[in-house]
């Protein structure tokens, strides 16, 4: 199953929920968490000899062990149904600035302690594997300051109020992004450096952090913000600019408040969005659910 609907999702009961997410998840049929046997069926009343057996459960003919579409993803352990799971997919796929703990605790009918530690599970789920891949061609980088509210003392960068978050996109591809401790030469050049393929030209405002990557990449060129330089050709970091935008105005208008602490899983959330841009709200729900396999979130540890 490579696309989904809302309309579809709207309609479903929980037996359906379960064979459409056994259908995304296992498209040429039910493959086991513990040992990746592909040799597995389902339980049925009759080939157990039993009056009843649980809908959904496979059991491994390598291993013996039984196991539903669950196990080893963010649902695992939940008691939560399948269908209020992939509704709430779908809305964290298809809401550009985010959807609230608030708002997914209204429409789904659970709790807000229940939506707000779903929303977190999703977006580990939205987390990306680290490409192989460097990026190439030209390259945008910038950082930009995310977190507790001004109150006088200094704006941007060397606010202490406000957390670092710092960015790489390849025009037309894809981008990356992360909170850092600091904004140093040293820790900003190494994230550069463990992203950036040697012949890229890199693009970045005149942050006296970025000088001298030229010396290690293909090229670098700088816009001066600070002049009222925003673009001088091919040389502007506007891509990142309005990626930033997007990731500000929904920490201020949708989620009105983010912890430094949780930070990072909201930011993956944003670089998701914007990596599978070109594709449609159901491909793009599809994308986090296979991206869901290997994914454990206890709410003990998120909220020490």
């Amino acid at each position: 199953m490579e696309n989904i609907t809302f309309k579809q999702l709207r309609s479903l009961n929980e037996d359906q929920a379960r064979e459409m997410l056994e259908a995304i998840r296992w498209p040429d049929g039910a493959v086991c968490p513990h040992c990746n046997s592909t040799e597995a069926y389902k339980l049925t009343p009759k080939a157990e000899g039993k009056k009843h057996v649980r809908f959904g459960v496979y059991k491994c003919k390598s291993c013996r062990k039984q196991f539903t579409v669950t196990v080893g993803t963010i649902f695992e352990g939940s008691r939560i149904k399948i269908a209020d799971w992939l509704m709430a997919l779908y809305l964290m796929c298809s809401s550009k600035k985010g959807i609230s703990a608030h708002q997914l605790h209204r429409t789904l009918g659970v709790t807000y302690k229940t939506a707000w530690f779903m929303a977190h599970r999703i977006r580990l789920a939205m987390r990306e594997a680290p490409l192989s891949d460097k990026l190439n061609g030209v390259v945008e980088v910038d950082e930009t300051y995310v977190g507790g509210k001004m109150r006088g003392g200094k704006r941007g960068r060397g606010s202490e109020n406000k957390t670092p978050v710092f960015a790489l996109v390849q025009r037309g591809g894809q981008l990356r992004a992360h909170k850092v401790r600091n904004v140093t030469a040293g820790t900003l050049k190494n994230a550069i450096r463990n992203n950036v393929d040697k012949n890229a030209v890199i693009m970045s405002d005149s942050f006296g952090a970025y000088s001298g990557l030229e010396e290690e990449f293909a090229g670098h060129e700088v816009v001066d913000h600070g002049a009222g330089e925003y673009v001088r050709g091919d040389a502007y970091t506007n891509t990142l600019e309005g990626w930033f935008a997007l990731l500000k105005r929904g920490v201020t208008g949708t989620f009105h408040h983010v912890s430094e602490e949780h930070l990072d899983r909201y930011v993956d959330e944003f670089a998701f969005r914007y990596n599978n841009r070109k594709i449609e709200d159901g491909q793009r729900t599809v994308e986090a659910i296979r991206n869901a396999k290997g994914k454990r979130l206890y709410y003990k540890n998120i909220t020490k």
